[in-house]
């Protein structure tokens, strides 16, 4: 139960100081409750929208009312721990939860089938990364951040690389918001592309799972397509994010071999994304039988809103004003990279049916 202080975050103003009063005079201290809340009642608003308006659906109302909630209104300091919270931890949740309605067979021959593609992109990813790259100039650790992040798995990725190849903060931050920025353009922009190709909805699922960067958007724009377009592109998705592992290892090595010493090391369980464990532990349990029939739909349903709440949560986190700030070369190089694994794994499919 919510404590009587936690009520939702108040209207917020931009600009707003980090001590924000309470009505007693006393500075408010930040609380998880406070986002956790605004995101939520948020997503109720989004989940409600995209039944009235289901060609844009829950997920891409959660992030366009995240980011005009932010961007016109601004979100007040003692939001932000339960912002972050929401975007991060309750995604993780909402994936676990649709574990639920999968059976560990079909997650695991659908991630076997969509390893070639994987593969395929992540080559192009890094290799479009350090071609462009060079061309506009950019620095070798930009360079690694944004083609980790375009061919895995987003922020999650970046934060991971980046202390082992020892990148400074500005770069970090740079390539943070330059994958955050095509991030949300991927949900608005990948459903109607679907549809106007004539994609069906696994080969949907697959383009949106191996094309688009982190795993926030590729579920917003999967179950925006369609529910088995959604199941498709989780499960290549999650499959994709477990190759962070291998990648961060020979990074390790390079950035060992270029510096001519071994303090360049990995933590496997520092990095490896424990929920992907969690998210096929569920799908072995409703496999095995032991989730009673009558509650598959009810958790299918909590999983759904968690999924728009979380999207809402990282609209709320988009200050386009920072994204302005990383400059026009690291954003071309994000372009660049973001239509090169885009093409290749549509080209791939193409080629695979032609065979």
């Amino acid at each position: 139960m919510l404590p009587i202080s936690a009520v939702p975050c108040p209207l917020p103003v931009v600009g707003a100081s980090a001590a924000a009063k309470a009505t007693d005079g006393r500075p408010r201290v930040p609380s998880l409750w406070y986002g956790i809340v605004l995101s939520g009642a948020l997503g109720l608003l989004a989940w409600q929208l995209g039944k009235w308006f289901p060609l844009i659906g829950g997920p891409v109302m959660g992030i366009l009312l995240g980011i005009a909630w932010r961007n016109m209104l601004g979100v007040s300091p003692l939001c932000l721990p339960g912002i972050g919270y929401s975007s991060r931890q309750i995604l993780k949740w909402s994936i676990i939860g649709l574990g639920f309605g999968l059976s560990l067979g079909q997650v695991l021959a659908t991630g076997a089938s969509s390893l070639a593609v994987t593969l395929i992109t992540l080559s192009v990813a890094f290799l479009a990364a350090w071609g462009l790259g060079n061309w506009l100039g950019l620095g070798s650790h930009l360079k690694i951040l944004i083609g980790v992040g375009t061919a895995i798995c987003g922020g999650s990725a970046i934060a991971a690389v980046a202390p082992i190849i020892q990148s400074d903060q500005k770069d970090t931050a740079l390539s943070i918001s330059t994958i955050f920025l095509f991030n949300i353009l991927a949900v608005l922009v990948f459903p109607p592309l679907g549809h106007w190709v004539g994609l069906s909805d696994a080969g949907f699922g697959l383009w949106a799972g191996t094309a688009i960067n982190d795993t926030s958007s590729v579920v917003a724009a999967g179950y925006s397509y369609s529910t088995s377009a959604g199941d498709m592109a989780t499960i290549v998705k999650l499959t994709r994010a477990t190759l962070i592992i291998p990648v961060c290892i020979v990074l390790a090595a390079w950035t060992a071999w270029r510096a001519h010493h071994t303090q360049a090391q990995v933590s496997i369980a520092r990095i490896f994304p424990w929920f992907i464990v969690w998210f096929l532990v569920a799908a072995g349990v409703r496999t095995l039988g032991w989730v009673p029939v009558w509650l598959i739909e009810p958790l299918h349903l909590a999983s759904q809103f968690l999924i728009i709440m979380a999207l809402t949560a990282i609209g709320l986190l988009s200050d386009f004003r920072q994204m302005a700030l990383a400059g026009l070369r690291p954003l071309l190089l994000g372009l660049g990279v973001w239509m090169a694994v885009a093409a290749s794994s549509l080209a791939v499919q193409w080629l695979m049916q032609a065979l």
